[in-house]
């Protein structure tokens, strides 16, 4: 061989090996995109399943709610039934007052009257 074919050569083996080593990193590249892209979606798809259950979540949450808070008005409504049954009721209670300021009041000037 001579020395011609011999750089040829060489130039041909080193032209070759950066070829290679280029489509190796372009390989790397992909495969690494690809990966990223895998992660990504299972990423996305976790995060869509996890939105909908804190959605059903806070869906019964709300309805839960919602039923204590009417049975605590119910209750409420029924304290106050058995308050006003019972002379509790603080409007009754308020006229009672007046009533019977009025009648002290006519008491008094009465026994003044008489002393």
């Amino acid at each position: 061989m001579t020395n011609a074919k011999v750089v040829n050569n060489t130039i041909e083996t080193a032209e070759e090996l950066a070829r290679k080593i280029w489509l190796a990193g372009l390989g790397a590249y992909g495969k690494s995109f690809e990966e990223i892209q895998s992660q990504y979606e299972k990423l996305n798809t976790e995060t869509s399943r996890l939105f909908t259950d804190l959605v059903s979540k806070g869906e019964k949450l709300e309805k839960d709610t919602k039923k204590k808070l009417k049975e605590s008005s119910s209750v409420e409504k029924r304290v106050q039934d058995v308050k006003k049954k019972l002379g509790g009721d603080t409007a009754d209670i308020d006229a009672k007052i007046n009533e019977l300021s009025q009648k002290v009041d006519a008491l008094t000037l009465a026994v003044s009257k008489l002393s």
